[in-house]
């Protein structure tokens, strides 16, 4: 059998294309870590004194100059601080708005009822930017209890090196990506404004709303008002963040049937009737506007939602 260099060629041009696209691949990786790593450094790029920096991300995060929640609803004003998400009335009043007039069109658009648009405007004006905080403090939440560990290694091996506790917790806050990041980091710039070890964790924890960090609070609490070896509690502290998250782990697999279940009893009745209103929009229609029909409707809708709330009391298992 000959040389075939046809073959070789192509082999030589799939083996640089190749090389060429898994370069691109780790220098956009590369390139989306710095972004990350860099978005929580903008702001002290841009402010130079201690005082002005500390207050800017206090209100970044929705607290007032003093690191107190703002006045008014205290879940909201709470949820707003757990979500992480940039504190801006302006542009949060301008796209709940939005969302609003939206939900209000496509609500009359799809019931050809003008009545129906202040329900289509709450539900998307209202309830929306509320799931959608609390779906993104959600994530917040499970990132951090993901991040917490190697946060509390690289303290401990900062502090073996010889490094006092405030350098420590500022190369967390350096070197980390969000969301740990930016909570070590500003706690660190606490205790450069004047604030004790203590009360930077402290209003961490009051920040994060984790029972991670509130764990690893306590441990600092203690250290400081009773002494002892605080490398050895951080490292005890770091391995029981780690049982902690892999004991959630088990439980979310336990209870994986149970959630899907619920998932798939709740949407089979939506998807059902969707599928026919499409594919037969007479079954039902020439009888939707019955009393009676309407009424079963509702009652069906009820017996659904206690359905949800028992099989979520059932697989809401908690450590």
């Amino acid at each position: 059998m000959g040389f075939d260099a046809k073959s070789a060629y192509l082999v030589l041009v799939f083996a640089a294309v190749f090389a060429a696209g898994q370069a691109c691949f780790g220098l956009m990786g590369t390139a989306k870590v710095k972004r990350r790593v860099n978005q929580r450094l903008k702001v002290s790029e841009r402010i130079g004194g201690i005082q002005e920096l500390v207050v800017e991300l206090r209100k970044q995060r929705g607290l007032t100059a003093a690191g107190d929640l703002r006045a008014g609803v205290k879940w909201l004003a709470e949820l707003i601080v757990r979500s992480g998400v940039p504190y801006d009335p302006k542009k949060w009043l301008m796209a709940v708005i939005a969302a609003a007039v939206g939900g209000a069109i496509l609500i009359v658009v799809v019931s050809h009822s003008l009545l129906l648009a202040p329900v289509g405007a709450i539900l998307f004006g209202g309830a929306g930017p509320i799931f959608f905080l609390k779906f993104m403090a959600a994530r917040r939440a499970k990132a951090l209890g993901h991040q917490l560990p190697q946060g509390l290694e690289i303290i401990v091996r900062s502090l073996e090196a010889g490094h006092p506790v405030p350098t420590a917790i500022q190369l967390v806050g350096r070197e980390m990506v969000d969301p740990i990041g930016s909570e070590f980091g500003m706690a660190a710039d606490e205790i450069a404004y004047g604030a004790t070890l203590e009360q930077a964790i402290g209003r961490m924890s009051q920040r994060c709303q984790h029972p991670d960090v509130d764990l690893f609070a306590a441990t600092v609490r203690l250290q400081e008002r009773a002494g002892g070896n605080l490398t050895g509690l951080l490292k005890l502290n770091a391995a029981t963040v780690r049982d902690r998250h892999r004991m959630r782990l088990k439980i979310k697999a336990a209870t994986a049937e149970g959630r899907m279940s619920a998932i798939i009893l709740t949407a089979a009745p939506f998807a059902a009737g969707g599928a026919i209103a499409l594919l037969s929009p007479d079954f039902y229609g020439e009888v939707i506007h019955e009393p009676f029909i309407q009424t079963g409707l509702a009652a069906m809708g009820v017996w659904v939602a206690i359905g949800n709330l028992i099989m979520r009391r059932m697989v809401d298992m908690r450590i």
